[in-house]
This record gives structure tokens, C-alpha cells and sequence, in this order.
């Protein structure tokens, strides 16, 4: 009998066993390591091929994730079109640290995982292509997934951090995208280079950005259809937020809006809203003639009255404090609000 009970015990483990490395081969089936296709973190060593043979099986196998250990990875991610809807996930093995402030002088670091490309020109250092294929108009069936990443590009880009202006959806957690310099120390842009772009196409579109960090470019955000954010940062760039035409609203929970020249700017006609914009402005003292730039000059930029917007906000002057100024250029049926107040104050 105690054979008997042995044996039945040593069958039952056995199959226990060889379900859960069935489960976890499950699990894992749908993640690509770069490593496995060529790539190296060593911060020399140029990874587009590498990437692009990894996002090629991902996409032959209908979707999946292309993880990227820690290390500092030199190239590009080009995600290609495709008519067929399917997710790429881009994810770093940790989240990223996300250096940005208003005044002093401190270094970025490098942990985490790290995506660089320092071209002078071309695509973003993450793109989404509408070739070979298309799903809709020109737009990609791609839903793009990207977390865990430091996006970095150099002082004065002419190349932009992430362009997700073909796919057909996003989401976008943990991810810092920076000039690899303190965005306080800054220079000028002088490129029109975008840090993060959304999706423009208006069906079926989902962008979703979540703890998304922008620092050091002309424009921070471009944000295009079916937006929803919440603790987004955009710091030192000419543009925080740059609102184009848009069929669909979109929303945004709490943004930092840090040493921008323009914290908001409207291209185009948009509603939206912004349930807690907490904003920053350099007092005296707080800008030299490298940084200048990073003076305010409007909190909203709409001058050709384009947005339709509800905004509540919270204006810090440095070395001050609080202080109840909101700069509108325009945006006459953009309603401004500060925290606490009765009733509208711009």
C-alpha cells in the first residue's frame, strides 16, 4: 500500500512539475530578449539591426514584447507598419530615475535601461513606421507598449525622443525622454524635435501616458487624438504641451509644467482638459544667459482661439513661492481656474 501511495504521490509531483514549467513557458513565450538578436548595452555598440531583427519576430508571431535588460543601448527602435492589429511591447528590466528640477546643477545617471541615439538626423530614437503595410489610411495597426525606458538624445536635438504618429495606439508608463542633461542646464532648441508624439489617427484610438518625464526639447508633447495622461512633466522646452487638431478630447489628471517658455501651446482646434496643472516659473536670480530661454512667457498659447479647455492650476514663482499669476495669450473659450478659487480668475 505504501508503494502504492508512493508511486501515486511521485506521478502527481511530476505532472505538477510539468504544468508549471508548461504555464511558465507560456508566460514567457511571447517575450523577446534583444540580447538573443545581437544587441549590448555598452553603450558603443550601434543596436538598430539588432532591434529591428527583434521587433521582426515579435510581429511574425502576431505581437509580443521585446525586453531590453539593463545597460545603455546606442541606436534606434524602428517598430514597422503593419495591417494586421497587434501589440509591441518596448520594456526595460527597471524604471528609469527621472532627473529634472528648477534650479541647480546635477547629473543624470545611468541605470536602468537606457535607449540612446545621438544622429544629427532622421527618425526619432522609438518610431512607428506605416510601412510595409498599413491597416487604415496611413496609419499602422500597431498598439505600441512602452515602459521601464530612459529615452536620451544629446543638448539641442534634431532627431525626437518617441514618434507614434502612424500607430494606431499607445500606452506609455515610466518612461523619462531627456537630452542626457540636466534640463535645467539646457540650451536653446533650435530643431523642430518633439520629445514624445502620439497617434493622430482618429479610430479606434487609445493613448494612454502614465508617470511620462520630457525635458530639453522645442516640444515636449505633441498631442494628437484620445489622449489621457496623469503625472506627466514637461520641463525646459520651448513648448510643454502642444495641442494640435483633434476630433476627440482629450484629458489629462495632474502635469508639472516646469521652466517651458510655453507651458501650453494650441495649434490647432482641440478640447481638453487639465484636472491639475501644478506649474513652476524661474524667479530672480534663477536664470543665467545660457537658460534664459527657460523664462516664461505665456502659461497658455492660443492665439488664434483654438482650444476649448478646462484648466486648474497652481502657479510657484521661484525663490517666492505662490503666487496668482496666469499668463493667456488668446484662448478665449480656454477656462482658466486656480485651486481654491469661487469662480474662474482667467
Amino acid at each position: 500500500m505504501r508503494n502504492v501511495i508512493r508511486t501515486h504521490l511521485g506521478i502527481t509531483l511530476m505532472a505538477m512539475c510539468s504544468l508549471l514549467l508548461y504555464l511558465a513557458d507560456q508566460v514567457h513565450a511571447g517575450t523577446f530578449n534583444a540580447v538573443d538578436y545581437g544587441a549590448l548595452g555598452d553603450d558603443s555598440t550601434d543596436n538598430t539591426e539588432a532591434f529591428s531583427a527583434c521587433l521582426e519576430a515579435v510581429i511574425k508571431a502576431g505581437g509580443g514584447r521585446m525586453f531590453l535588460p539593463d545597460g545603455i543601448y546606442q541606436g534606434r527602435i524602428i517598430i514597422p507598419g503593419t495591417k494586421n492589429w497587434i501589440t509591441v511591447e518596448i520594456v526595460g528590466e527597471s524604471s528609469p530615475t527621472p532627473v529634472f528640477g528648477t534650479i541647480g546643477s546635477f547629473p543624470l545617471q545611468n541605470n536602468g535601461t537606457i535607449v540612446k541615439s545621438l544622429s544629427k538626423s532622421g527618425p526619432a530614437v522609438i518610431s512607428a513606421e506605416n510601412s510595409p503595410e498599413k491597416l487604415y489610411m496611413v496609419f499602422s495597426g500597431v498598439n505600441v507598449v512602452i515602459r521601464n525606458l530612459d529615452i536620451r538624445t544629446y543638448d539641442n536635438p534634431g532627431i525626437g525622443g518617441i514618434d507614434l504618429k502612424y500607430a494606431a495606439q499607445c500606452k506609455i508608463e515610466n518612461v523619462s525622454i531627456n537630452t542626457d542633461t540636466y534640463n535645467v542646464e539646457a540650451s536653446k532648441p533650435t530643431h523642430s524635435s518633439s520629445g514624445l508624439i502620439t497617434p493622430a489617427i482618429n479610430n479606434a484610438a487609445s493613448t494612454v501616458l502614465r508617470n511620462v518625464v520630457v525635458t530639453g526639447y522645442h516640444t515636449g508633447i505633441t498631442v494628437n487624438e484620445h489622449t489621457d495622461g496623469d503625472n506627466i512633466v514637461v520641463a525646459s522646452n520651448i513648448n510643454g504641451l502642444v495641442f494640435l487638431q483633434a476630433h476627440h478630447a482629450s484629458r489629462f489628471a495632474r502635469v508639472g509644467t516646469y521652466r517651458n517658455s510655453h507651458h501650453i501651446n494650441v495649434l490647432g482646434i482641440h478640447g481638453f482638459s487639465i484636472e491639475q496643472m501644478n506649474t513652476e516659473q524661474p524667479g530672480e536670480g534663477q536664470t543665467n544667459t545660457q537658460n534664459n530661454w527657460q523664462t516664461l512667457v505665456s502659461d497658455i498659447n492660443d492665439p488664434q482661439n483654438l482650444g476649448v479647455g478646462d484648466i486648474n492650476y497652481w502657479v510657484v514663482l521661484g525663490g517666492k513661492g505662490a503666487v496668482d499669476q496666469f499668463v493667456k495669450i488668446g484662448g478665449t473659450s480656454i477656462r482658466a481656474r486656480r485651486i481654491g478659487a469661487a469662480e474662474l480668475t482667467h
